[in-house]
């Protein structure tokens, strides 16, 4: 994949913290920018993925109370570990 230049500017402690981080791996303070950034960007798209997961889910209907989740998460660790909640609300649908 081609590349093109791209400007942006850092505050002069991050700029100084790259070209440490990248003479420690010996390599270029703008590879470690570009895999930062891939990385970064990476991390929004799982992160959008699960919402959206979350949010087509959550349009069918099914929902787990807040209590039955704070009674199974407050069981953790104890001897009376309850099983993991299943959905106990059930809106009617309009």
């Amino acid at each position: 994949m081609a590349s093109t230049p791209y400007s942006i500017r850092l505050d002069e402690d991050l700029r100084k913290a790259l070209e440490i981080e990248a003479e420690i791996e010996d390599r270029p303070p703008a590879q470690l920018a570009v895999r930062a950034i891939r990385a970064m960007l990476e991390a929004k798209a799982t992160k959008r993925a699960a919402i959206d997961t979350a949010l087509a889910q959550a349009n069918e209907g099914h929902f787990v109370s807040g209590e039955a989740m704070n009674a199974w998460v407050d069981s953790w660790d104890t001897d009376a570990e309850l099983p993991m909640p299943k959905a106990d609300i059930f809106p009617a649908r309009g």
